[in-house]
């Protein structure tokens, strides 16, 4: 439960948004059409690892900034390296630079979407 008595649940299908919108604005950054697979690929190894790392952190449990910045700090780079290994890609300088900016941008979807529930009293 939050704070204001709302099933956690909601923070998770908002975070889950601000991940689909992130990897959503980063197909369309790279000229890919925004299909069911393209999303897959990008948001379930992260996804994976957040879900993974969530109970343990009291993501949904216990809902604050620092659980959710935690969180975000372990599971995405944890998932973006899962699915650079899937992938087969390597992890040279390019793969550091796409970790960096793809951090960046996924804490602003994160922290967009938790405050517009904290402004609407989601949480």
């Amino acid at each position: 439960m939050t704070a204001t008595g709302k099933p956690a649940p909601y923070l998770f299908l908002l975070d889950l948004l601000a991940l689909l919108l992130f990897a959503a604005l980063g197909l369309l950054s790279h000229g890919q059409p925004v299909t069911l697979g393209g999303l897959a690929r990008n948001v379930l190894p992260v996804l994976f690892v957040w879900l993974l790392l969530a109970p343990f952190l009291g993501t949904y449990r216990g809902p604050s900034w620092r659980n959710l910045l935690l969180t975000w700090l372990l599971a995405f780079p944890s998932g973006l390296w899962l699915r650079q290994m899937v992938l087969g890609g390597n992890f040279g300088v390019g793969f550091f630079v796409f970790l960096g900016v793809a951090m960046a941008f996924s804490l602003l979807s994160l922290l967009l979407l938790r405050g517009l529930a904290k402004l609407l009293r989601l949480w």
